[in-house]
């Protein structure tokens, strides 16, 4: 038997949220998996990792895209992660697409990335080597449960992710909103926009760097009408030349 959903009714006529591009801990952590290291590919912390020269040739290609939306499909409202790595491809994005200067762009710390505690910037061979029994635990709790020590689950994320959108609905009646943010927020807007009684993922879904997910106003409820999309990112490009660290 399939558990209704109650979708709750929107003011605001479209959302579309995109993932930061590329960052240099993206690449770390996709270098760091490839060779099996289990040290800590990244230093510092995470809100100051800043996009990789792909990052912010995606972030560019974001701003390309933006110049084609047809005349009135166009966000008039842009909401950011605090992160480096979301303002910097909002940056990208504006310096790109010159029709975005007069739009009105604000900051909130609700957009901000998953939390990891102490285990911050941690890849799981790192953790599996450092820590095997919280390695454990969390393979059997699952990613939308498991919340690492002085961190968040994916469930405190979409709270947050759940007051923030509930908020915005208020304040932007009738607007078109772009979120520039992170994977875990634009999987917690999906499981928030599923309405009440939605069932959590069993399986966190990707959501690939500089994707556009998109939920459109039908009927007065926002519906989900395309996620992860990346056809802005195929045209050809000159290669760049890429490190694996900050």
């Amino acid at each position: 038997m399939t558990s209704p959903r109650l979708v709750p009714p929107s003011s605001l006529s479209a959302v579309r949220a995109i993932r930061h591009g590329r960052s240099t801990a993206n690449l770390a952590f996709a270098e760091a998996e490839r060779t099996g290291a289990t040290g800590l590919p990244v230093s510092g912390i995470d809100r100051d990792v800043p996009l990789s020269r792909s990052g912010i040739d995606q972030a560019r290609a974001l701003g390309r895209w933006w110049s084609h939306l047809p005349p009135g499909h166009q966000p008039d409202l842009v909401v950011c992660s605090p992160y480096e790595r979301a303002m910097r491809t909002w940056q990208e994005m504006a310096r790109t697409a010159a029709d975005v200067v007069d739009v009105e762009t604000v900051v909130d710390e609700r957009l901000r990335d998953r939390e990891m505690g102490v285990y911050e910037l941690y890849t799981p061979a790192a953790l599996r080597a450092r820590s095997p029994e919280e390695a454990d635990r969390r393979e059997r709790v699952g990613e939308w449960h498991y919340r690492p020590p002085g961190g968040e689950a994916m469930t405190d994320v979409a709270v947050r992710v759940g007051q923030f959108l509930t908020d915005l609905d208020r304040a932007a009646q009738g607007r078109s909103v772009l979120i520039v943010a992170h994977d875990a927020i634009v999987i917690a807007l999906r499981h928030v926009l599923g309405g009440i009684g939605a069932v959590a993922p069993g399986r966190l879904p990707p959501v690939p760097n500089a994707s556009v997910s998109t939920w459109e106003n039908r009927g007065g409820r926002l519906a989900l009408t395309s996620w992860g999309d990346t056809r802005h990112l195929t045209r050809p490009t000159a290669p760049t030349k890429e490190t694996p660290h900050r």
